[in-house]
């Protein structure tokens, strides 16, 4: 390095070091660490202060103008509207921009017009131990016949059982025909006071304040999804996802009682004949109507004899039938996070009853 050194005092450091093959950083780090550390830091610089220019207004004439900015006839006006109105009375204290910046000290700057606050909402986090403790509903279009046309269908189903527990099929989508629905529905299945929460999203008819009252009169609890989250109502729109994937489902139905029909067929299926997966393959009508313990132990019963006949054929253990989960949610809570849940009663003594108001 020291011939790097007395080369570029005579050359140039970037001509000496390529001519001896060495890098440049590698002699600019050698010179950094041949050079004393300063034990002090260099002190702050201190702040420049600038002198006040003559024309500056004085404290008095600064506080004349606030003063004046905060009288009630200018209080909600701007500096441009107050500059001009002084000059109309033949009056002038400083320009707008010294308007601008002695409010802008006092911290008097910002946007007064009323601006659109989105609120916050809340992720909703229901759970159904039992049925007729958890109801969801939702309204689906099916294409008419012509280009345009749609029925409207309108499904409540219970998240514990995944049983449609009330159904409509209606020509349009309105508050008043949803309201009919859930009255019809809630007294067929006697609900009683505070023992259900009724979930829903958020258009019109479901906000509508014609089923908020209704809600509020028989003591049940409504809860919304977020705006734009389907996975807020999940089991809904998994039911109409059931529905629109069938086999048969058409393309267009080509009247009313084509669609009622197709939709009854559907929910009578569903309700009575599908071995739902989430239920441990047992039907929504047998979970409903607490016939699940029943078959469970058939099951069991078919299942241990044929262990006994072949045990062989079961390696791990004796075979068991799938088990009916024991609570269902909507946006389970993390682990370790306790939930914010509704409390409601756990009875189970109703028979529901299938609603098909037109």
């Amino acid at each position: 390095m020291k011939a790097i050194e007395q080369l570029s005092t005579e050359v140039g450091t970037a001509a000496a070091c390529r001519s001896l093959g060495v890098p440049r950083a590698t002699l600019y780090r050698h010179r950094q660490a041949s050079m004393p550390s300063r034990m002090v830091s260099p002190a702050a610089p201190a702040a420049t202060s600038w002198p006040t220019p003559p024309r500056a207004l004085s404290d008095q004439e600064r506080q004349t103008v606030l003063d004046v900015l905060h009288s009630p006839p200018f209080a909600d006006k701007a500096p441009a509207e107050v500059y001009a109105t002084l000059l109309d009375q033949g009056q002038y204290l400083c320009s707008i921009r010294t308007m601008y910046r002695l409010l802008d000290q006092q911290q008097e700057v910002r946007e007064r017009r009323d601006q659109l606050r989105h609120p916050t909402y809340h992720k909703p986090q229901l759970v159904a131990r039992a049925p007729n403790q958890v109801w969801s509903w939702d309204i689906t279009k099916l294409l008419g016949p012509a280009k345009w046309t749609y029925f409207h269908l309108y499904v409540i189903l219970d998240i514990y059982s995944r049983y449609v527990v009330g159904w409509m099929l209606a020509s349009r989508e309105s508050e008043h025909l949803a309201e009919r629905l859930i009255r019809e529905t809630v007294v067929k299945d006697r609900i009683v006071r505070d023992q259900l929460t009724l979930h829903s999203d958020r258009v019109p008819a479901m906000r509508s304040q014609t089923v908020a009252q209704l809600l509020a009169t028989l003591g049940i609890i409504k809860s919304h999804s977020r705006p734009h989250v389907s996975d807020d109502n999940p089991f809904s729109e998994s039911q109409f996802k059931t529905l629109k994937y069938r086999p048969e489902f058409p393309e267009r139905f080509v009247s009313y009682e084509h669609a009622r029909e197709f939709c009854d067929t559907f929910i009578h299926w569903q309700n009575h004949e599908h071995h739902h997966w989430g239920l441990g393959l047992l039907t929504p009508s047998t979970v409903h109507h607490g016939q699940a313990g029943t078959v469970l132990a058939a099951r069991q019963a078919v299942l241990t004899a044929a262990h006994a006949a072949h045990p062989e054929r079961f390696v791990r253990q004796p075979p068991r039938p799938l088990a009916l989960p024991r609570e269902v949610w909507i946006n389970p809570p993390a682990d370790g996070l306790e939930p914010r849940i509704l409390q409601l009663p756990q009875d189970t003594n109703f028979v529901p009853q299938l609603s098909q108001t037109p």
